[in-house]
């Protein structure tokens, strides 16, 4: 039996822009992304803390130091630029593994850059 947990989370991410034209995907600064232990092109479920909205999709790099936080593709019509959002990735783990797992918690300030 395997257990979903969460690996690692970006919490409180202002989102920076959208772009409803490109393939999909959310574009995350490879700082962040380090941070979170999250990888490209891994599934994420993204929450919107302004409208409530949640999402699947998954992470690209963007602009190392920049910052970025933008949301492409469809789900780029379920957020607004200047959103707070979580971003989570999960990952599968044994009984045994799950009982000594720490996630990766990213605090941001208001210009996405890791807080101490």
């Amino acid at each position: 039996m395997n257990l979903t947990l969460l690996k690692g989370k970006i919490h409180r991410a202002t989102v920076t822009g959208s772009d409803l034209n490109y393939e999909g995907s959310i574009t995350i600064d490879p700082v962040l992304l380090k941070a979170a232990g999250i990888l490209p092109y891994e599934q994420v479920d993204v929450l919107d803390i302004n409208n409530g909205n949640r999402f699947t999709t998954y992470a690209i790099k963007g602009r190392e130091g920049s910052g970025d936080v933008i949301v492409n593709g469809a789900a780029a019509r379920l957020v607004q630029k200047g959103d707070l959002v979580i971003i989570c990735a999960f990952v599968g783990l044994s009984p045994e593994e799950a009982a000594a797992w720490q996630p990766a918690i990213v605090q941001v300030d208001s210009s996405n850059k890791v807080r101490g």
